[in-house]
């Protein structure tokens, strides 16, 4: 419950309270005996109700406020402009410090029907992954669609739903993490508002309603930019199991015609699995937003002839 709604949900079980045992004590003392037990227990009655009535709508301000907090930061994290094109690189880091390298573009759609997206990622380096692509269509209200293209056997492989909580590409991200999950499968409620290193923020838990890769999840959301800049994962044990941090963050500036639009963007991210010491970190070299994305760069037959003009 929000502090407001604790503020005035004490306020009426104090006056409950009064009006029961300290109101016909007083009329007692002042000579008003006709005023009845049974008054007193009816008004107690209705301030009860009202009492009980407030501590309810209370709660569900509250859970509807953690729900547009975890909108507005899904909302600035995945869907940033209109589209959005980027280089990355991804680093897969050992505990002992030995790094795989994965440079790669993605570039990303959103479409008509809210909360649908489409996503295409092509792998320039190393070697044994050069060509590799990888697509999403994400939809609003049902399971999305993945596909994987691997060149070497000339193969594109509808990637199943229950696959989505398994490592992509041998990182620590999921196949999940790279499109993110609809609000709505998770029951969210505020846990606090704090400081993370100088920044203002709110601590959402977000509890899975169905089956997913974590039994709760923890995350700190910037007040200003709306961005997470923390989220712990924990497991069927209630055991921390992954922890993922916004290590960089730049506002990125797109100018069309008068226009100017101002888009918070995390630079460099990183997922840590706490249990092995093995780290994922991903590095946006470049990005831009508004660039002019067409549905037809993203079909199964872009996945073997990507766009070059949007990849190189």
């Amino acid at each position: 419950m929000s502090r407001w709604g604790m503020f005035f949900a004490s306020l009426m079980l104090f006056t409950t309270l009064a009006t029961l045992f300290i109101l016909p004590s007083a009329l007692q003392l002042v000579g008003a005996r006709e005023y009845s037990r049974s008054k007193i227990m009816k008004q107690y009655s209705s301030m009860l109700v009202l009492t009980l009535i407030l501590i309810i709508l209370s709660s569900g301000a509250q859970a509807e406020s953690a729900v547009e907090i975890m909108e507005r930061s899904v909302n600035a994290y995945y869907y940033a402009g209109t589209d959005a094109k980027g280089r990355l690189l991804m680093e897969l880091i050992d505990p002992d410090g030995g790094k795989r390298v994965r440079d790669m573009t993605m570039l990303r759609r959103n479409q008509e029907t809210k909360g649908a997206q489409k996503y295409f990622m092509y792998f320039h380096e190393p070697g044994d992954v050069r060509r590799l692509t990888f697509m999403i269509w994400k939809y609003p209200s049902k399971e999305d669609d993945r596909w994987i293209y691997v060149p070497a056997v000339d193969l594109i492989r509808r990637i199943a739903a229950e696959d989505k909580f398994s490592s992509f590409v041998g990182s620590d991200f999921s196949y999940e993490d790279v499109s993110g999950r609809d609000v709505t499968e998770d029951s969210h409620t505020i846990k606090g508002e704090e400081k993370l290193g100088d920044r203002d923020v709110f601590v959402i838990e977000s509890l899975p309603r169905d089956e997913a890769a974590f039994t709760k999840r923890i995350s700190w959301i910037d007040k200003e930019n709306h961005l997470p800049l923390k989220q712990e994962y924990y497991d069927a044990q209630n055991k921390l199991q992954r922890v993922f941090t916004a290590d960089a963050i730049e506002n990125i500036t797109v100018r069309e015609d008068s226009e100017r639009n101002v888009y918070p963007t995390i630079m460099k991210r990183t997922m840590k699995n706490v249990r092995t010491g093995h780290r994922t970190e991903v590095s946006v070299i470049s990005v831009t937003y508004d660039v002019g994305l067409e549905d037809a760069d993203f079909s199964e037959r872009r996945m073997r002839r990507p766009p070059r003009h949007w990849i190189q």
